[in-house]
């Protein structure tokens, strides 16, 4: 069995008001999305053609106007309203959401992974 195909969006810079102290949340802040889509039906037979496929473009905007839309205290939460938006509004089988924040000193990040399906 072949492994599925997939869609990924990977590193998408966001800018958005996160954090659990007030201070941290008062200014804008840059996260990293990683998306990985299974679509609900594979990639043979699209025919080339856009509309039979997941717009990634749209997606990264949509992701962006999220994020955005709305201050959070914690990045698990942004992650779990993605992942469940993504399968509200595409046709996907599944979803993974690796959402990134470089905070804590001495570290490259902190990342919360979820994984959801239909």
């Amino acid at each position: 069995m072949h492994p599925p195909d997939t869609i990924e969006i990977r590193r998408l810079r966001v800018s958005t008001h996160i954090g659990v102290p007030d201070e941290e949340c008062a200014h804008a802040q840059t996260l990293w999305f990683t998306v990985r889509m299974i679509p609900s039906q594979g990639f043979n037979g699209l025919a080339d053609e856009l509309s039979r496929t997941i717009d990634y473009v749209a997606v990264a905007q949509e992701i962006q106007a999220l994020a955005s839309s709305k201050p959070r205290r914690l990045i698990e939460t942004l992650a779990v309203e993605t992942a469940a938006w993504l399968l509200g509004r595409y046709p996907l089988q599944s979803v993974a959401v690796t959402l990134e924040k470089h905070i804590l000193p001495d570290t490259e990040c902190v990342a919360v992974h979820v994984e959801r399906r239909r």
